[in-house]
């Protein structure tokens, strides 16, 4: 039983072949893909894609590179999307200072404006955080969301995870977790309690080993789920079973919870 907990479907890149893509994922086991928006067109494509598929649920937000897109309606447009069925979070939404697509104090403006959004919501957030760790979490405390959520894509250190789980936040690994030089993820996966951790591909990026230069897809999150048991001297079982039981509490999608035991 898994649960790819970031997944962007809605993109072009799975255009010609998105219903194959999502038989492989059922086919490999998948119980639950979160479609992850980065604006309102693609959030408003996740949400069509979650209705029509039993398999995916969607997230609506505005990614830090694309809130110069922000228009005075975008918010309410965000907001009606957001009520409807499977939505199920709010994001990406975020910092990133490393490709600084948008100006900083832009991204810092509209990242708590979204933080309120979902506050209002009651929906828990995705979190994208690149280079930008400290201002990330300083916004998220100054702001009254209370209904936590997720460091996806997580790229700090274990000092940094220490922080955001005391935050009441899951940390969320991609296939980078399988590169040679991951070895500061692979402390961040060794000292984060599997209570605490999901998975995720990020697809069509971040594709792991051993399928690289290929196309990222939801099938691959075993790969992930696979190195994570092996850091963690437990089973693939194990590991499956609560990445997949966080993703049910943290989103409330109505999948079985499974029974096994986790370190907390």
């Amino acid at each position: 039983m898994l649960v790819d907990s970031h997944a962007h479907l809605e993109m072009r890149e799975f255009d010609n072949d998105r219903e194959a893509v999502i038989a492989r994922a059922a086919a490999g086991g998948l119980v639950a893909i979160i479609c992850v928006g980065i604006n309102l067109p693609d959030s408003t494509h996740a949400v069509t894609l979650a209705k029509a598929h039993p398999l995916l649920y969607a997230s609506v937000g505005v990614h830090p590179h694309d809130v110069q897109s922000i228009r005075p309606e975008t918010y309410a447009q965000l907001e009606k999307l957001a009520t409807l069925d499977k939505v199920v979070a709010y994001g990406e939404i975020g910092l990133d200072f490393f490709r600084n697509h948008s100006p900083h104090d832009v991204q810092k403006t509209h990242f708590a404006e979204q933080l309120e959004l979902a506050a209002k919501l009651k929906k828990p957030v995705i979190i994208h955080d690149r280079d930008a760790h400290r201002e990330t979490l300083d916004i998220i405390k100054a702001s009254s969301h209370r209904q936590g959520g997720v460091f996806h894509c997580f790229a700090g250190d274990v000092d940094f995870a220490r922080q955001c789980l005391e935050a009441g936040f899951y940390i969320s690994i991609t296939g980078v977790v399988t590169f040679a030089k991951a070895a500061t993820l692979v402390d961040v996966v060794r000292f984060t309690p599997l209570s605490r951790l999901l998975i995720e591909t990020d697809c069509p990026y971040l594709t792991p080993h051993p399928y690289r230069g290929k196309r990222n897809e939801p099938a691959f999150v075993e790969t992930v789920a696979r190195r994570i048991a092996q850091i963690k001297g437990e089973t693939l079982a194990t590991v499956t079973a609560a990445t997949s039981n966080n993703a049910r509490t943290l989103f409330k999608i109505p999948i079985p919870e499974v029974q096994v035991r986790v370190d907390v």
